[in-house]
């Protein structure tokens, strides 16, 4: 049987139809961060108000019925009749894809929602949405449902006020999850004040723990490189500084080093998080590599005959933000995370070459402990080179030899391929037993592996249980990791639920995070959940997850007729059948999937837990010991 394929199929969606029927194109998902995007967009059209100069402070507020409200003090959103239209400009804003004051005009010299599509999406997938603005002395208010508008604009006051106020109810019809929870945009709102020198951003929840919190930096992204380095030690005080405009483009830039030997740098494009870096970042990455040498050099920091400091040398334990306004960027794919303007890699390089040769001059005590972190650096890095090297020539792509302990699936796949990390023989011998052979490989670990968060690359390569790690994956780390070489496409980390298991959990955790993070930001980690109880009764078997979970079970089965309730204390109590059927079975496990969501926040929790400062962990501990379950000492 065979359809016709003719002018009767074409369809068109009318009006915001199409922003429903398809609202991953517009807001990337309706899960939770699609949700939380949606307060972004109208946030950051206010934002683009303080960033042309005209709006001082921002509240957002989460009302007891998980709507939202944002409301600005700028100039308040054009309400007269547009020319050719011949409707209010608020109401084109609010229901018309690709309408409003970012495209070529005069509105706006710099804005993060270059598409124009921010207002009419969030109102296109609300339940409701109200509008009011503030202007020439009149408080005008419109109101729509899932983006049709329902009440015409209409004057309903008088105000000495400007600005605009926008409250709406995500639809519950569209998002899977309408709870919008406070730590999430308490994280992005902070971000954006930090970007935005002045601007300050109120965050009110008014739902049953009512919170409150305000964030103002009149150092902008200076403030931003301390507070990324609270918990580390920098190696000088002071914050290289920049704030120019050269070539229409503006460009801020504030540095400093920590005794550490991650390099965290952070780059924006109109306050844009652009994760995937650009031309901005190359040409900012160029010029702080050059510099530096050029500096070692004409101050015989560096000798005749030694080699210069390389990229990856002068980065080691740098902290950076990298700040760009632009008139017209030119974003590579969808999700605007790379910058793709030829233009602002030179200018980025001018500026940053010219204002660090001054600083490092002026300040050569500074300069002398740069160029000196760096050449240690580069000591560790010929050492890890050859520590490289020498995994290389033992990995199964040149001899066909893998580690000694690792049982290897059949499956040659990588998609259907998936690896159990489990610590020691007890452990590695039930996942062996338990295993499916043709998709499933056991890597038993012997004991805890090393602390990557206070070793550096060299003393990290010659660690065994790590190396053991990176020849089983295939993909190589750091600068040399190639994500297409991946051998497994699922990384499960199955540890036992105690307080050991967590540790060595966290352990591996931050080695892959530090030099294998591409793993966790294309979905490939997991953590397996291990029951903590098995209850028998009736000669039937009953598995839970936590003291909550079995107290419901009990109320629920009866407590009368249990034979002894196990508490496992580890993965090597269970026998095969056991940890197939709770843990492994691809139909019946529970896997948390390890996701980045906030890169500055994920640093910053490593850095507390498995730094060097005992006393960031005990304020860890006193703050949230009471919350802790199932803690078995």
């Amino acid at each position: 049987m065979t359809s016709a394929y003719d002018e009767n199929q074409i369809q068109v969606l009318e009006g915001l139809e199409a922003v429903r029927k398809r609202p991953g194109m517009y807001i990337g998902s309706t899960s939770l961060k699609g949700l939380h995007h949606l307060v972004y967009e109208i946030v950051d059209n206010a934002v683009d108000e303080a960033l042309a100069g005209f709006c001082k402070e921002i509240t957002v507020k989460i009302h007891k019925d998980n709507s939202i409200s944002v409301k600005d003090d700028g100039r308040g959103i054009p309400v007269g009749i547009h020319p050719q239209k011949g409707i209010p400009a608020i109401e084109l804003v609010f229901t018309v894809l690709h309408a409003g004051g970012k495209f070529g005009g005069e509105g706006y010299k710099v804005s993060g929602g270059l598409h124009g599509v921010g207002a009419s999406v969030v109102n296109a997938l609300s339940e409701w949405l109200t509008v009011e603005v503030y202007k020439d002395g009149k408080i005008y208010e419109q109101k729509y449902e899932r983006g049709n508008v329902i009440k015409k604009l209409e004057i309903i006051g008088d105000t000495s006020d400007c600005g605009t106020y926008i409250h709406f109810k995500p639809d519950g019809q569209i998002f899977e999850e309408t709870e919008f929870s406070f730590d999430i945009l308490k994280q992005r709102l902070q971000e954006t004040a930090f970007l935005t020198k002045g601007l300050k951003i109120n965050l009110i929840d008014l739902r049953e723990d009512s919170k409150e919190v305000s964030f103002i930096y009149k150092g902008g992204i200076k403030e931003f490189v301390s507070y990324i380095n609270k918990n580390k030690t920098p190696i000088f005080n002071d914050i290289f500084y920049v704030e120019t405009t050269k070539d229409g483009i503006n460009v801020e830039v504030a540095l400093q080093y920590n005794d550490g030997f991650i390099e965290n740098t952070y780059t924006y494009v109109n306050n844009i998080n652009t994760v995937d870096g650009g031309t901005h970042l190359s040409g900012f990455r160029t010029a702080l590599t050059r510099t530096i040498n050029d500096y070692a050099r004409k101050f015989n920091l560096i000798k005749d005959n030694d080699k210069n400091l390389s990229g990856e040398d002068v980065r080691e334990g740098l902290t950076a933000i990298l700040s760009i306004k632009i008139a017209n960027p030119q974003f590579e794919g969808q999700t605007k995370t790379k910058l793709g303007n030829s233009e602002a890699k030179n200018v980025i390089d001018s500026v940053v070459s010219e204002y660090l040769e001054y600083f490092l001059e002026e300040n050569p005590a500074i300069g002398k402990l740069i160029v000196e972190k760096g050449m240690t650096a580069s000591k560790a890095r010929d050492a890890a080179k050859r520590a490289r090297e020498l995994i290389r020539r033992k990995s199964v792509l040149e001899n066909g030899r893998m580690p000694g302990k690792l049982v290897d699936c059949l499956e040659k796949d990588p998609e259907k391929c998936e690896i159990f990390l489990v610590e020691g023989d007890s452990a590695g011998g039930s996942a062996k037993g338990a295993r499916t052979p043709s998709i499933q490989a056991i890597l038993p670990l012997r004991g805890k592996v090393l602390n990557v968060e206070k070793s550096s690359l060299d003393k990290v390569l010659i660690n065994d249980e790590i190396k053991a790690m990176i020849t089983a994956f295939g993909t190589g780390i750091h600068d040399d990791f190639d994500i297409s070489k991946l051998r497994y496409h699922k990384i499960i980390i199955m540890t036992d639920a105690d307080v050991d298991g967590a540790h060595i959990r966290t352990l591996l955790l931050t080695f892959i995070y530090r030099f294998m993070k591409p793993l966790i930001e294309n979905g490939k980690v997991y953590i397996a959940q291990p029951p903590l109880y098995r209850v028998e009764k009736n000669k039937k078997e009953y598995y839970v997850y936590s003291d909550n979970q079995l107290d419901e079970l009990l109320n629920e089965i009866g407590r009368n007729g249990i034979k002894p309730i196990q508490r496992y204390k580890g993965l090597g109590e269970m026998d095969p059948e056991q940890l197939w059927v709770t843990t492994m079975d691809p139909e019946n496990r529970i896997l948390l999937q390890v996701s980045i969501e906030d890169a500055i926040g994920a640093d910053e929790i490593f850095t507390r837990l498995m730094g060097d400062k005992v006393d960031l962990r005990r304020e860890f501990i006193n703050e949230y010991a009471k919350t802790v379950k199932n803690l078995d000492i």
